[in-house]
């Protein structure tokens, strides 16, 4: 009896190792062998043959936002001519150096600029500032127009005003499809885009917190302009997910009052400077006569 108790197992043993590996599963994860790819079923996610999602890099930014027409205006776009020793570049110079020391003891890399009124040059400033960025050999700006109640930046640019930031809150496109690249290499910029009703709700949802996290990395410097502080949040609320914010303020325009409650909004953010805006020559002699006599000379030079 014994041996034939012993052929009997080993015969039941030989057709369990014939049949298909039995199916093992716990309460957290089941692991399904098949003749399709395996999958991985977890309690909170199921993941069939995904693919991995790709991050943003710097090529394919430049091979899926193309390069667009812009027609700047010669007025206010101080960068996009040839004239190196134009009335008002050596101030955005002297504004990128200063930047650039305090990049060195801090972090420094999305700036917001606003004023504490309409009409004080936060966009002129934001603009230019972009500009003179990428006037250094490989240095990439990103300009983004954020003043979605009273958007000017595309205007001023000659660009286009949509699809902008409004569509990427909106989640009606990605990255890719409101970005712009226009005719200064490594300058890049997203209009406030098309029929924005509701400002506030849009700038408050979140998603301009991912996209600056996901843009943040393929650029030297991210430029927001901003609505002004004092009559709307819109500023207030951007600058959370900013390193630093740029008061611009006019001269001989900008109420004292309303600068200082400007400053007030920002009151646990890093206000990095104020930018004083529409200096006359008479308040300025020294610059008046940088540009008359190393501008001219320069210009003198040129022709020789």
């Amino acid at each position: 009896m014994s041996r034939i108790h012993e052929a009997l197992k080993k015969a039941e043993q030989e057709r369990a190792l014939s049949q298909p590996t039995p199916r093992v599963e716990n309460s957290s994860i089941i692991l399904e062998p098949a003749a399709e790819p395996a999958r991985v079923i977890a309690s909170t996610s199921v993941l069939v043959g995904a693919a991995p999602t790709l991050g943003l890099n710097y090529e394919s930014l430049l091979a899926r936002c193309p390069q667009t027409r812009w027609n700047p205006d010669p007025k206010t776009m101080l960068f996009f001519s040839n004239d190196e020793h134009r009335s008002g570049t050596e101030e955005f110079r002297t504004l990128r150096s200063r930047l650039y020391q305090i990049r060195e003891k801090q972090t420094l890399s999305k700036l917001l600029v606003t004023s504490a009124l309409p009409k004080e040059g936060k966009s002129f400033t934001s603009a230019n500032l972009a500009q003179v960025v990428v006037r250094q050999h490989g240095r990439r700006a990103l300009l983004i127009d954020a003043d979605l109640r009273n958007p000017n930046l595309h205007k001023q640019l000659g660009a286009q005003p949509g699809p902008g930031l409004a569509e990427y809150l909106r989640r009606e496109g990605d990255e890719f499809s409101v970005i712009q690249r226009g005719p200064l290499e490594n300058l890049f910029f997203i209009p406030a885009g098309l029929n924005t009703s509701n400002p506030a709700e849009l700038l408050a949802n979140g998603l301009i917190k991912s996209l600056l996290s996901r843009l943040g990395p393929l650029f030297d410097w991210i430029i927001i302009d901003s609505p002004p502080a004092v009559p709307v949040s819109d500023a207030a609320l951007i600058s959370s997910e900013c390193d630093g914010v740029l008061l611009v303020v006019r001269s001989n325009g900008t109420p004292v009052d309303a600068a200082c409650r400007a400053r007030g909004e920002f009151a646990d953010r890093n206000v990095v400077g104020v930018v004083l805006n529409g200096i006359t020559p008479e308040l300025s002699p020294y610059m008046d006569y940088y540009y008359s006599a190393y501008g001219s000379d320069a210009k003198a030079e040129s022709k020789n």
